[in-house]
This record gives structure tokens, sequence and C-alpha cells, in this order.
């Protein structure tokens, strides 16, 4: 099974290059992110043209999230279960076939200590909880998207420039660091080491073209999810591309 993960940076603005991809990759599973619409202005037709159903969590202008599969999807949840009232369309959970997969798109945070900051860490506060809680299953459990973290200097162009600011802070690496230390598996980095590989670059100063970029889209494995994972990478093609979203699609392959 091939699940990808993808801040897509508006759905509708990046349509040729999302269906294009898809056609050529013809991944099991897409988990995406900032959709930037609601479910009702969704390219619907266009996603089930390629054989995949849909499961969505829209927002108009802002966020939204999604689950593609070429399988049915069941036992949908929409929205972060343990944060009641939050009104951001930022998490949505379904299980395919043995795999229970989730969509996540973590606060932004903006600037360290500010209110959006406070409220990336309360939505990491919950985001904990809930995973903390989905262990209890014992199932394959792939939670993926973007994380808006940085986890290590590793995972930084230029970590000086970064040191404690937004996606770097202490606040929000430990707060990733909590996420992992439940049990989950950083996929991408059972297979790379060292800097990088980045999976976001600014649309300013040729960042993309320098390879100016951060990892903050991931994938968080359960053991079970740990012990038949076969390959996770980035691929920057994507990102290359005109009008393309500045984060690129992350991908795992289970053993399924």
């Amino acid at each position: 099974m091939k699940i990808v993960t993808w801040n897509v940076n508006s759905v509708r603005a990046r349509l040729p290059i999302v269906t294009s991809w898809l056609a050529s990759h013809q991944p099991d599973v897409v988990l995406l992110q900032e959709l930037k619409c609601l479910n009702e202005a969704f390219p619907l037709q266009e996603i089930e043209d390629l054989g995949y159903n849909v499961a969505l969590l829209g927002q108009k202008t802002f966020n939204g999230v999604g689950i593609l599969s070429k399988s049915p999807i069941e036992d949908i949840t929409y929205g972060l279960p343990p944060f009641i009232g939050d009104e951001q369309a930022r998490y949505i959970e379904a299980v395919i076939g043995s795999v229970r997969v989730a969509s996540v798109y973590v606060p932004n945070g903006q600037e360290v200590g500010s209110d959006k900051y406070a409220y990336k860490l309360k939505f990491l506060d919950h985001l904990r909880s809930h995973m903390e809680s989905l262990l209890a299953y014992e199932e394959i459990c792939v939670i993926g998207g973007d994380f808006n973290i940085a986890p290590t200097d590793s995972d930084v162009y230029d970590p000086k420039e970064w040191e404690e600011k937004i996606l770097c802070s202490s606040k929000e690496r430990n707060a990733f660091r909590s996420l992992v230390n439940l049990g989950y598996q950083d996929a991408l980095r059972l297979y790379h080491q060292g800097i990088g590989p980045f999976t976001w670059w600014d649309y300013r100063a040729g960042a993309f073209a320098n390879n100016h970029g951060l990892r903050i889209d991931h994938f968080l494995l359960s053991p079970e999810a740990s012990d038949i994972i076969m390959d996770c990478q980035v691929d920057t093609l994507p990102r290359g591309l005109d009008k393309a979203s500045d984060h690129a699609p992350v991908w795992c392959q289970l053993k399924i």
C-alpha cells in the first residue's frame, strides 16, 4: 500500500499538477492538507475520475483536509476528537482496509509567543492525547500531514538562521518529540540520515532552486505500521513545476 501526504496549498489552484501526479503514480491512499475550499467546491469529479473515493473536511479560504483512497473509506472521524469546539478544519481520520490513516494540518503558529502560537501548542497537546488513544487499538496506523515543525537541526537548511523561530522553536520541537515518544516512528528518518531531505521551500528568494528548505511534512507510524514499512521518500519534482504548491508530496510504502 502506497500512502502519500501532500499539502497542496489550494487544491483548485494546483489541480492540474495534483491530477497529473496522481495519474502517473497511482498511490493507494492520499492524505491532503490545505485544501482551501468547502466540501462542495472540491473538484470531486476530476478526482473520482482517477479512481478515488473521497472523504473531506473543508473550510472556505483556509485549512481543509482530505483522504483519497482507491479502496472504500470507512469509520470516518471529522475533526480532532479531544478538541471540542474547534472550528478549524485540520484533522480527518478513517479506516481503509486494515489500516487506520489520518490527515493532519497542524497550525503554522505565525510567530513565537503570539496567540496563534499558543493555539498551535494547544492543538498539538490535543493531537498527542488522541494519538495516545489510537495506540490502544494495536492496529496499523499512519498519521501523515503538514506538522509545521522541523523536528531537529537536521531538518533545516540553516539551523542558525531558524534558531528559536516559528517551526523550529523548542516548545514546538518538544511537542513533536512527545508524539514520537508515545511509540510512533518518524518514517522518513528510517531511510534518511543527516541533513534533509526537505519537504517545504519558501516561494521567495530562490529557496527551492538553492534547496533552502525545511522538513515539516511527516509520517508518524504506530509500531504495527513500523513493522511493515518498506520505504519512505520525498518527490521534489512537483515542487519545481510552474504554479506548484510550496510543499512536495511525501510517500511511504507498506507491505500490504
